[in-house]
Parts: structure tokens; C-alpha cells; sequence
């Protein structure tokens, strides 16, 4: 007598940028079907879904009632905004009777005073649906030569935990390398501010280092003495200035929310509170430099943390000769 085997879940991934598109993929090699709603959004996104083997739908409400799992994946700024689509896709007439509830799984770069924010608007406006915290700390999955996977730890935290969820979850989890911090809704989006704050800190500071030494005439003896006396952060800064620029813009918010993070749940007054200046950094290289333009020619022009550095330069320059 044959056992049977359960279907594995749907997801629905808002949205689909780089990050949503490896997920995508992962899960798709992992014979999960995935969709998403890009009503509203550019043919080159639409595009972007169909080449991924994600399937569209066309509302909102669709998405709720065909998904087992909602992943929020979207620029800080939209982390609320995407939230509230969900609770109003959910709430309305036409979403269907389920018998196994709705998990949205929030795995956004937002404070845990955001999350909590969030977790609030569930519970009053959607208490069906499960929220489950959580946060990304690494780059987009990618399948490699041999055929494995490098994929990024999810952290989640909440009292609803994904292992326990039908259909397939425990087997979700394991596909996404999902690691489960404890039962309060905000320590997992805290985990993914600390980490960033470091490395996405670091950077900042590079950019202004790398900067200055450009306009000083010192960049290389700069690189020669990294190298010399803390080869790890040179090789760090090297990464950090050229891998930056097509995400800066997404950047100022993140930084917004690690500094809300900082005061709100670090206990630190707005005077020890670095990251809001840290935020404006990223800012003037999204709207203030040549880095901010488009993402393929972001790649061509930052070539090296000279290029970054010099870019740097031509944009501040700019903004001093406005003033003058």
C-alpha cells in the first residue's frame, strides 16, 4: 500500500527584487510554487516574475487565498504599506475560508518598534492571519556549479513558529534556512540592526575615508597601509565601496531604522545616535554622485573603491559649487 505525500505550500513573495528573486528560485528548485502580485508594477517586473517561474496574480486577494506563506520582502519605506495590503487583502469578503491559517512572514530591514507597529495592526485588524517576525542577514540565494545552494540565514522570532505550520512547514523552514530566535515579535528584526549595523557602518565610514584621502591625493598610500597593518579591512572596505552603490537608496531608510532601533530598544539619546548622519551618507550617494543612477551602470561605474572614492569627490564637489 502506497503512503501518500502532502502537497508542499504556495508562497507569495512581495516583492521581487534581488533578494525575492533568489528566494524565488530556491524555492522553485525546491519544487515550491511561488507567486506574487505586480499589478501596477513595470513589463521589465512582470518579465522579471515570468523568467523566475513565478506565477502573477492580479489582486491582492488573490494572493491571500492561493498562498499557505506571504514573504514581505520590499524596501524599509514599504514595510508597513505591504503589511496593510495583506490585512485589507485578508480582511475582505472574497478572501476565502481556509482550513489552515494565513502566516505572513515579515522579512523586512525595519526596528523592532516597527515590527511590534505591525504585529499591532494584525491582531486588531486580521487575528486570523500569523505574523511572524523576522530578517535576513546575507545575500540572495545562489545555486553553485555542483548544484548546492549558498543561502542567506532568516531569522524569525514570534510566538507562531513556522516548523509547527501546515502545509509543509517544517520542511519550509529547512529549505530556507530558517532559524528561530525566541517568542517576542521584534528580536529577530533587533538581530538583523545589529548585524547590519556593523557592516553597512563600516561602509559608510569607508566611503568617507576613501573620499577624503581622493581629495587629499592619498588613496593608495591609504590602501598600501590597510593592507600593511589591517589587511581584513581593506578587504572589507574594497567590498563594502563596490557592492554599495545600486543599494544605497534602500539604505537611508535601513539606517533610519537601525538608529530607532539604537534609541528605542539600545537605550541611546539622540546625541550618541550615529546613524541617522550615517543615513544622509547613503543618501548623497543615491541622489548627490553619478553612483546613484541606474543599477547596470551603478556596476560598471564602481569598479574599484578608487572609482567610489572619486565619484564621491565629484559629487560633493557639485553640492559645494550649488552653495557658493
Amino acid at each position: 500500500m502506497g503512503s501518500s505525500v502532502s502537497p508542499l505550500a504556495t508562497l507569495g513573495i512581495l516583492s521581487i527584487g534581488d533578494m525575492g528573486v533568489g528566494i524565488a528560485k530556491l524555492l522553485s528548485a525546491h519544487q515550491y510554487r511561488v507567486i506574487t502580485n505586480a499589478e501596477g508594477r513595470s513589463q521589465s517586473t512582470k518579465d522579471r516574475a515570468r523568467n523566475n517561474s513565478i506565477d502573477l496574480v492580479t489582486t491582492d486577494v488573490d494572493l491571500c487565498n492561493q498562498a499557505d506563506y506571504i514573504l514581505s520582502i520590499v524596501p524599509p519605506r514599504d514595510a508597513l504599506g505591504t503589511a496593510r495590503r495583506v490585512i485589507d487583502a485578508s480582511s475582505n469578503s472574497s478572501f476565502a475560508k481556509r482550513g489552515n491559517p494565513l502566516y505572513f512572514i515579515d522579512l523586512n530591514a525595519i526596528s523592532p518598534r516597527s515590527a511590534r507597529e505591525i504585529n499591532d495592526l494584525f491582531s486588531k485588524s486580521s487575528p486570523d492571519v500569523r505574523l511572524i517576525d523576522g530578517g535576513i542577514i546575507g545575500g540572495p540565494p545562489k545555486r553553485q556549479e555542483d548544484g548546492k545552494w549558498t543561502r542567506p540565514s532568516v531569522v524569525v522570532s514570534g510566538p507562531h513558529r513556522l516548523v509547527d505550520a501546515q502545509p509543509s512547514g517544517k520542511h519550509l523552514a529547512e529549505v530556507l534556512s530558517m532559524k528561530h530566535v525566541n517568542d517576542t515579535i521584534g528580536s529577530a528584526t533587533g538581530l538583523k540592526m545589529c548585524f547590519a549595523s556593523l557592516s553597512k557602518g563600516f561602509t559608510a565610514l569607508a566611503i568617507e575615508s576613501f573620499t577624503t584621502a581622493h581629495n587629499l591625493g592619498v588613496t593608495e598610500q591609504l590602501k598600501e597601509h590597510l593592507e600593511q597593518f589591517n589587511p581584513m579591512a581593506a578587504k572589507t572596505a574594497e567590498r563594502g565601496l563596490v557592492s554599495m552603490p545600486p543599494k544605497a537608496y534602500r539604505w537611508v531608510r535601513e539606517m533610519e531604522e537601525i538608529a530607532e532601533t539604537f534609541e528605542a530598544d539600545g537605550g541611546f539619546e539622540d546625541d550618541e545616535s550615529i546613524f541617522r548622519p550615517i543615513a544622509r551618507v547613503y543618501e548623497l550617494v543615491a541622489n548627490g554622485t553619478e553612483l546613484g543612477r541606474e543599477v547596470t551602470e551603478d556596476r560598471k561605474r564602481g569598479k574599484t573603491a578608487g572609482d567610489v572614492a572619486t565619484l564621491m569627490s565629484e559629487g560633493t564637489q557639485r553640492r559645494k559649487q550649488k552653495t557658493e
